[in-house]
């Protein structure tokens, strides 16, 4: 259990919904035999009961929706071939049919040796569906709260220009890594605003350093 938080923060984290599970799942990608593993999350997403397939590149591409396949497929093999990790924002198509946008964001894996073996990280189901409320109630219910609220719209827009998603979907992302971590949503948007300097530079590999920020700003941040 974490420490004891201020009253206006334990507000905040009512209306943010920490606690309440995630569409979010784990995976793991070796490079050598591009062996894929998958978390029971991840293959809840794509609609099959945990366990009850083995996961592979064909079958992944196979979920892909038509019209985002080229693009990960061209996404994974230069990850394979660049040894960096592999990052999409794509729509897959489960069994049942049914579409869900669906953003991987992920760092590099590595050997006991500490050369790059591969690539993990997470898919994070975006799919709209009761954030917009989410954010009503904040608006609403929060109205003190405007320099807490301020970094986390920075944030938030920094999510959505990366990763080309809605202020909803964006939201989703932070709140996940808020509940991950058991780091305030504001202490780690803050965070992450603050990380933003060090993105200098070329553009390309952009969203790869980005990835890499939001996965480990956490571990930044003085909790003392």
């Amino acid at each position: 259990m974490g420490p004891v938080q201020p009253e206006d923060s334990l507000a905040l984290d009512r209306v943010i919904g920490l606690g309440t599970p995630q569409s979010v799942g784990s995976f793991r990608f070796w490079f050598a035999d591009q062996r894929w593993e998958w978390s029971d999350e991840v293959a809840t997403m794509h609609g099959y009961s945990p366990g009850s397939v083995v996961p592979t590149t064909d079958l992944l591409l196979t979920h892909k929706h038509p019209d985002d396949r080229a693009q990960v497929a061209n996404a994974l093999a230069k990850s394979i071939n660049d040894g960096e990790p592999f990052s999409s924002r794509h729509r897959i198509i489960d069994t049942a049919g049914e579409i869900h946008h669906v953003i991987v964001v992920a760092d590099h894996l590595f050997d006991d040796d500490r050369q790059v073996a591969g690539t993990a990280g997470y898919y994070i189901d975006v799919t709209d569906t009761l954030e917009h409320h989410r954010q009503e109630a904040l608006d609403d219910a929060l109205p003190e709260l405007w320099a807490s609220r301020a970094v986390i719209e920075q944030a938030k827009g920094a999510v959505m220009l990366v990763y080309g998603v809605s202020s909803e979907q964006a939201f989703r992302v932070l709140s996940w890594r808020s509940q991950e971590t058991n780091i305030k949503l504001r202490t780690l948007a803050s965070r992450l605003v603050a990380d933003l300097g060090s993105l200098t530079g070329s553009t390309v590999g952009l969203r790869t350093r980005f990835d890499h920020l939001l996965l480990t700003a956490h571990e930044r941040i003085d909790v003392s």
